[in-house]
């Protein structure tokens, strides 16, 4: 059999070092490899496998889709995609507005930023995104995406995009030394960027609600902040929700757990929207923005676009979420791993930081010396003795995914309590044997 790996530009690696096994099932939180091994994924994939590998009701609504009706444009009307737009209003309470569906997360972000320049009437606004985020890879996305892998490839300012600093509050941009200021230092960082450009320059404020690749958690000072000091300025605020939202962080959408003082203005989905069964996005806009657009064409559209076989299996999956409880499931495990994950802190001193845990999301920062919080390597590197343990750890059966400095742990909202327990002293393990001299 030819090898993928002489035929197929893979993304996010150098092509020569890509070496990875070829996966042939899956079954819950398990992958199943072509060699006859499982392998316990505690990352979810990409952040987006949230109901696991092969979720059998979703498959089957896949399968009864396929036969009655695989694809019709979105010039005719489809029946999966009016009942999942109607299930995304209820579920995030946006009574009266719409939802336009997409591919994946990135075309999501950038058709969020033109709704919102459209119905501000700022068809050139700014863009107010931050440092150290990710929304997408296509040249508008790394416009937007705060992201140091991707800066040299395109100008921020040529896209309309301005750049605040994070609310990352274990090195704080502030210089606060507690995590509430710095979320409301962050959230005034964007006030002060909009009046100092006028906010009648400024269409919108995209930023991630949560969880997100780039291992900053916001700290809960921050969204209410951030939403009332747009609010104040009547400047739109996007919440990107590809990652975090579907019970990833405890909610159905991250902003929920702030309650009405959360709400944006329009929210971006993917990946957990289908649990990544079949490729889908989404973008939600309240009554108010959609009404902006109600009577004015929208010069935009993508052939796939509510695809019903896609919205068939969205439609599933929120049933999946919703008849297993698996939101309130992600919201208790979540914090039971983030327990664990502060123990692990304790024994390990190479462990400067334990963020998240609001559900099925926890980043731990190492670092080379947690009194100066020196980092292991520049970001985003990887230090050599993190990518030997995450190679350990797949000989061992499980799967850890990493960025830089940071072990991401974002399993299936299905994993199952002993496995979830084996893969997090598995992990302690491999701490002591990879960083013996800070244990």
């Amino acid at each position: 059999m030819a090898s993928e790996r002489d035929s197929v530009l893979h993304s996010w690696c150098v092509q020569s070092e890509w070496r990875a096994p070829t996966v042939v099932g899956g079954r819950g939180a398990w992958l199943e490899l072509e060699d006859g091994r499982s392998v316990l994924d505690m990352s979810s994939l990409a952040e987006c496998s949230n109901l696991g590998h092969q979720h059998p009701a979703v498959v089957e609504a896949i399968r009864r889709q396929a036969q009655q009706l695989c694809f019709v444009t979105s010039a005719w009307g489809a029946q999966p995609r009016a009942a999942l737009a109607e299930a995304l209003l209820e579920k995030s309470g946006f009574d009266g507005g719409r939802v336009f569906f997409t591919l994946a997360g990135a075309d999501a972000n950038e058709n969020a930023v033109k709704f919102a320049r459209q119905a501000s009437g700022k068809p050139r606004g700014r863009i107010i995104a931050r440092d150290r985020s990710y929304h997408g890879a296509s040249y508008a996305c790394m416009a937007l995406s705060g992201d140091a892998r991707t800066r040299p490839q395109a100008d921020p300012e040529a896209f309309g995009v301005l750049r605040v600093p994070p609310p990352y509050a274990y090195r704080c941009p502030f210089g606060s030394a507690d995590a509430p200021t710095c979320g409301t230092r962050a959230a005034a960082a964007v006030a002060e960027t909009i009046d100092r450009h006028g906010a009648e320059t400024v269409a919108a404020v995209l930023m991630e609600a949560d969880a997100g690749t780039n291992g900053i958690v916001a700290p809960d000072s921050y969204w209410p902040a951030l939403r009332e000091a747009t609010r104040a300025r009547g400047v739109w605020l996007i919440a990107d929700e590809v990652m975090s939202g579907f019970g990833r962080c405890g909610e159905w959408f991250a902003w929920q757990r702030h309650g009405e003082a959360g709400r944006p203005d329009l929210m971006t989905l993917a990946k957990g929207l289908t649990g990544a069964h079949l490729p889908l996005g989404a973008v939600v806009l309240s009554a108010a923005v959609a009404a902006r657009l109600q009577h004015e064409m929208l010069y935009t559209g993508l052939t796939y676009c509510g695809h019903p076989l896609s919205c068939a299996a969205g439609l599933a999956a929120l049933r999946a979420y919703e008849d297993e409880g698996l939101i309130a499931r992600s919201r208790a495990l979540g914090a039971r791993m983030l327990t664990e994950l502060q123990a692990l802190q304790s024994r390990h001193a190479v462990i400067g930081d334990v963020r998240g845990g609001h559900g099925l999301f926890a980043v731990l920062e190492l670092v080379a010396d947690r009194t100066t919080r020196e980092p292991l390597a520049p970001w985003p590197q990887a230090a050599p003795a993190l990518r030997a343990l995450v190679e350990a750890a797949m000989a061992e059966g499980v799967s850890f995914a990493t960025r830089g400095n940071l072990i991401l742990l974002a399993p299936p909202l299905v994993i199952e309590e002993q496995a979830l327990a084996d893969a997090l002293a598995l992990l302690d393990r491999l701490l002591a044997r990879f960083f013996p001299s800070a244990s």
